[in-house]
C-alpha cells in the first residue's frame, strides 16, 4: 500500500482556486532562495481553471519558468498543444510575463540542454489518467521502461498505444526530483483508478506509483 496526502474539495472550482493559491505561495518561496522558480505542468483540459486562477496572482513572474510535463509532438497552434493550452490559460492578466519552455525545438540535444538549465522542478503538477498513467508515462508503451529507468534521460519520445500522436514527456527521474509534487484529479473514474494505484504493484502497470512514491511531498487533490 502507498501512503499519499490527500485533499478532497467540495467541488473542482474551489479546488483549482485553492491549488493555484497553493503552488502560488510556492513559487514565492522557491523565488526567495534562488534568482528564479520552476514550475511543470499538465497538457489537457482538466488543469486549465487551475492555470486561469493562477494566472492572478501577484509573482514575480519574469522570473518563473514554466513548462510542460510532456507534449504532443504537433505545432503549438493545434488544439491538442499543450504548451498552447498553457499559453492561452497561464500568460495573461498578472501572469503575461511568464517564461514558457516549450517543447518544440527542431534539434532535441538543444532543448535537452535547455530543459535541463531549468532542473530541478520547484513546483510538479500532475494529471493522471484512469489508465494510471502520467505526464506521457503511458502503461504499454514501448519506450516506458526506458522513461522509468534510474538513468533515464531527461525527454525521452513516447508513443502511448491508441494515441493519435507521439510525444515527448519528462521522464520518472526528473519528475521525482522535484521538491514539491501535487497530483490533479476530478471524477470517480480517476479516483477508482487513483485506488487502484496506491494498492500497489508493478510501476509498469501504474506508472503514477513512480511519482506517488517519489521522496519530496506528494498531495493528491480531488474534487468529484
Amino acid at each position: 500500500m502507498i501512503e499519499v496526502a490527500r485533499q478532497t474539495y467540495p467541488d473542482r472550482d474551489t479546488l483549482m482556486r485553492d491549488l493555484a493559491e497553493l503552488v502560488a505561495d510556492q513559487l514565492r518561496a522557491a523565488h526567495a532562495t534562488k534568482d528564479r522558480a520552476t514550475l511543470a505542468v499538465p497538457g489537457g483540459t482538466t488543469p486549465a481553471p487551475f492555470l486561469r486562477w493562477l494566472s492572478e496572482y501577484d509573482l514575480d513572474w519574469k522570473d518563473v519558468h514554466v513548462l510542460p510535463t510532456d507534449e504532443r509532438l504537433v505545432p503549438e497552434s493545434n488544439p491538442r498543444s499543450n504548451i498552447g493550452l498553457i499559453r492561452s490559460n497561464l500568460a495573461r492578466e498578472r501572469a503575461s510575463s511568464v517564461r514558457l519552455v516549450a517543447l518544440h525545438e527542431p534539434i532535441l540535444g538543444a532543448m535537452v540542454s535547455r530543459v535541463e538549465s531549468y532542473l530541478p522542478i520547484d513546483v510538479l503538477v500532475l494529471g493522471m489518467g484512469a489508465d494510471m498513467h502520467t505526464a506521457s508515462l503511458f502503461p504499454g508503451a514501448p519506450e516506458l521502461a526506458a522513461a522509468l529507468a534510474p538513468d533515464a534521460p531527461v525527454l525521452l519520445e513516447i508513443t502511448p498505444p491508441g494515441q493519435p500522436e507521439a510525444r515527448l514527456t519528462l521522464t520518472a527521474p526528473v519528475l521525482r526530483a522535484a521538491d514539491v509534487i501535487h497530483i490533479l484529479i476530478t471524477g470517480p473514474e480517476k479516483l477508482a483508478a487513483l485506488e487502484k494505484a496506491v494498492a500497489g504493484g508493478p510501476i509498469e502497470d501504474a506508472p503514477v506509483r513512480a511519482v506517488l512514491t517519489a521522496p519530496c511531498p506528494v498531495t493528491v487533490h480531488y474534487a468529484e
